[in-house]
């Protein structure tokens, strides 16, 4: 079996909170241990056939688990994730600061927890992932998640304004701007930016930033790597913020468990450097 990727575009009232939705199909050659790695965005997780079985999460005080379907909060330490045959479902990348319009609360309570939908979203967490279980296609599932998070948008829902601000800023420096730089910038104190950045998010404003620059980092050496390009680590610290490369390895062994050319010899089967173009497959 060949894995597949099917990309949808969310409707247009959940884009500000639903950026992305992917369906995948794994087949049998991607078995293993994967990653869940740092990232901007909560987990939205609903498998179709085999749950998704975490040996390790986040928070390494949390048990290992088995999901049908998982929502994930924001974090600093990888989850690891076994595979052991065909693998098919959906996944969400949600935004941090709509998570009170569609979860009813906000990101801080998940913060490093990986939660069964249901237990977040109740009866129509346990609806919606039974209706993308049984969707006979990729058409049916999509829409079984519209429908359901439609229903719970809450307009308005949201955090302070400074505090939005301070992670638009955060996303558009890529994780570059000093602490006392946003809080100056949203008239906060860097004391008072903590406390609620965090509770909003789950992360400081400092932690994320550094998840910033390493998602924007990731992104580009993944680039990189299936276009047979060179890696070039050093150019790539350099242009993601980092002070050099040793900083960037630090940082990626801190947030992934692994320096990045064995994160790519793990997670993508590959490590490339240099111009022979690769498959990922």
């Amino acid at each position: 079996m060949s894995d597949e990727w099917v990309h949808v575009r969310p409707h247009p009232a959940l884009r500000p909170f639903v950026p992305t939705a992917v369906g995948y199909r794994y087949g049998g050659s991607a078995s293993g241990v994967h990653r869940g790695l740092p990232s901007p965005f909560l987990t939205f997780v609903v498998t179709v056939d085999e749950p998704l079985v975490l040996v390790a999460h986040p928070d390494p005080q949390q048990a290992p688990g088995r999901y049908d379907a998982l929502l994930g909060g924001l974090h600093t330490r990888p989850a690891l994730i076994t595979q052991t045959g065909p693998q098919t479902g959906l996944q969400l990348a949600l935004t941090p600061l709509g998570a009170r319009a569609l979860l009813g609360l906000p990101a801080g309570e998940l913060a490093s927890l990986d939660c069964p939908v249901a237990d977040v979203l109740g009866a129509d967490g346990a609806e919606l992932t039974e209706r993308v279980r049984s969707a006979p296609d990729w058409a049916g599932r999509f829409a079984a998640v519209e429908d359901v998070l439609l229903r719970r948008v809450r307009t308005g829902a949201g955090p302070a304004p400074e505090v939005s601000e301070a992670w638009r800023l955060t996303l558009a420096s890529g994780g570059r701007l000093r602490v006392a730089d946003v809080a100056g910038r949203v008239g906060w104190s860097e004391r008072h930016l903590l406390a609620r950045f965090r509770t909003e998010t789950g992360l400081t404003p400092k932690e994320a930033a550094r998840v910033v620059r390493f998602s924007r980092a990731r992104s580009l050496l993944q680039a990189r790597a299936v276009a047979g390009r060179p890696l070039d680590l050093a150019g790539l610290a350099a242009a993601t913020g980092f002070a050099d490369q040793a900083h960037l390895t630090r940082e990626w062994r801190a947030l992934s468990g692994l320096p990045p050319t064995r994160w790519l010899a793990a997670e993508l089967g590959f490590v490339q450097d240099g111009p022979t173009p690769v498959s990922t497959s």
